[in-house]
């Protein structure tokens, strides 16, 4: 096997920049296939359940899981090069809220880290509680953020932590007095602001952008897409648009900002992020949990039916469409150099032409019998957290990907 040499990391939800692209250096393989080891660089089974993406961080790669029968929360750490199963490091033991929903897990939002420390946040003990440790293991403060105790709809929480600047940005957003968006000192977890949500639960995970100059906080869910001054949480600014609950993060190109969801209503939204609080176009198409994908004039969608769309931003033609699968889809599409990487519910993995002009599918590739994470692509390496088998004989694992030479 080629060596490999490890330049890139993945610190967080979406990446680097926050837009679920690979670094222009990285690529990944069209092709893979676990029964005969085509292009797989490693497999390793992982204890417990989590829907949180892998982050990459030097030597290491972590991401959460959760035992339901142990009743446990934890960070696993995992050896880059090998993929050898580390640590399990327990971080929270007999506090799992009693319901979330079937689609949901205890374990949903994606660690970040910001040069020093992780931050794993979870629900648990009827709050949102955020761990910082170092990559080796030590603890540096655990914070209870807010209590997170919905009553109308006991469905769980999966919005990931934001790192911006020295602040770890937290969304608890649901139908209590605590709903609000919280920024902790990376340094000490101590409250620096706190801003209101709506009594509404909510899914989203803030993301940062640097849109028209500005650098903002975005959030979507209750009806708005709100944009906020990361060092303060002042409200920016704020359009009517989006729906009550939204599971995605928003998207960027240029001035442009874009969501989907699909509760109660249906819908993609695309407005101004420069404060200037227009809407620039909808449409009805539902891309629920998953995020939607941005490149410079354009956007893509995989709709919870399976259908794949391709929009202009500054306007919102439909460039293409086409049926990819029968639905349903958690996993946000990943941009590697020009070609997507989308996962199904039902672990198959397509990989299509990241361009407006056609529709062009590259390569299909069955990887397990589930998949909800995110896939990740780091220096040539494609990371996949999937699942094989169900009910008591499913088993998740994490598969490293690559273009492998002997």
């Amino acid at each position: 096997m080629a060596a490999h040499a490890k330049a890139d990391n993945w610190p967080c939800w979406r990446g680097v920049e926050g837009n679920n692209h690979a670094a222009e250096d990285t690529d990944a393989p069209l092709r893979w296939d676990l029964e005969t080891g085509q292009n797989v660089v490693w497999k390793t089974a992982l204890p417990g359940h989590g829907h949180s993406s892998p982050v990459v961080i030097g030597d290491h790669i972590f991401l959460t899981t959760a035992d339901t029968a142990a009743q446990t929360q934890s960070l696993l750490r995992l050896d880059r090069e090998s993929g050898r199963l580390m640590d399990n490091w327990i971080l929270h033991r007999g506090t799992l809220p009693a319901r979330i929903h079937s689609n949901n897990s205890h374990a949903s939002p994606t660690p970040a880290f910001d040069g020093e420390s992780l931050f794993a946040c979870f629900h648990t003990d009827d709050a949102i509680w955020v761990t910082a440790m170092t990559n080796s293991g030590r603890e540096v403060w655990k914070t209870r953020v807010c209590e997170f105790k919905p009553s109308a709809f006991q469905f769980g929480y999966g919005a990931s932590p934001l790192v911006e600047d020295d602040l770890v940005i937290i969304a608890a957003e649901y139908d209590g007095r605590d709903s609000g968006l919280y920024a902790l000192d990376a340094r000490t977890g101590k409250r620096v602001w706190k801003v209101p949500r709506p009594i509404n639960l909510n899914f989203s995970s803030p993301i940062a952008a640097t849109i028209a100059g500005q650098r903002q906080v975005l959030l979507a869910g209750a009806d708005k897409i709100v944009a906020y001054d990361p060092p303060t949480g002042r409200v920016l600014w704020k359009v009517d648009a989006s729906t009550e609950a939204i599971c995605g993060t928003v998207v960027w190109d240029d001035r442009r900002v874009m969501i989907s969801g699909g509760n109660p209503v249906n819908g993609t939204w695309c407005v101004l992020g420069d404060g200037s609080q227009a809407q620039l176009w909808q449409n009805r198409v539902m891309c629920y949990e998953q995020s939607l994908l941005a490149i410079k004039n354009f956007v893509f969608a995989i709709a919870d039916n399976g259908v794949a769309y391709c929009w202009r931003t500054g306007d919102g033609v439909e460039m293409w469409k086409k049926r990819l699968f029968g639905g349903p889809v958690s996993a946000s599409p990943l941009l590697v150099k020009d070609r997507l990487y989308i996962a199904s519910q039902r672990g198959t993995v397509y990989v299509i032409a990241a361009v407006p002009d056609r529709f062009d599918l590259l390569a299909e590739n069955a990887t397990g019998d589930s998949m909800h994470a995110s896939p990740v692509a780091v220096d040539d390496r494609l990371f996949l957290r999937c699942a094989v088998g169900t009910g008591d004989d499913r088993k998740e694992y994490l598969v490293a990907t690559g273009n492998v030479t002997n």
